[in-house]
């Protein structure tokens, strides 16, 4: 088993990503608080969630979505990942890119849905 409690070939694409941002550990400040919210005693009683700060940049991410500590420490490292791509890549980020892609589909429906609705009330006015 690796560092994180996911699939190696994930825990690897997410070193490969580091790696390509020159994203090193030592330059990482990792700290552990207790999360809230659902996940019942487990979470109340452990230091689940992760605050992760990476210290050249000074961007701090937080991540307490899973019960566990380890998934929650790979969590918090791809949204830093993600972040500092945002900040150094712009719009040429994967995320970005995701994002983009989304927003011109969400056009292309709008415009289809509006030009069927107007074509069919254009229809019941004819007769």
């Amino acid at each position: 088993m690796g560092k994180f409690a996911v699939r190696p070939e994930k825990e690897r694409a997410l070193l490969e990503r580091m790696k390509k941002l020159r994203i090193s550990e030592g330059d990482l400040a990792e700290s552990f608080v207790s999360s809230g919210g659902p996940g019942g005693q487990n979470v109340n009683r452990t230091a689940t969630c992760v605050v992760l700060k990476h210290l050249p940049t000074g961007v701090v991410v937080k991540a307490q979505r899973e019960r566990t500590q380890s998934l929650n420490r790979f969590l918090a490292r791809r949204m830093l990942v993600e972040r500092i791509e945002r900040l150094e890549l712009g719009e040429d980020s994967p995320e970005e890119k995701r994002r983009e892609k989304l927003r011109k589909r969400k056009n292309r429906r709008r415009r289809r849905a509006k030009a069927k609705h107007s074509g069919a009330a254009r229809g019941a006015e004819e007769p």
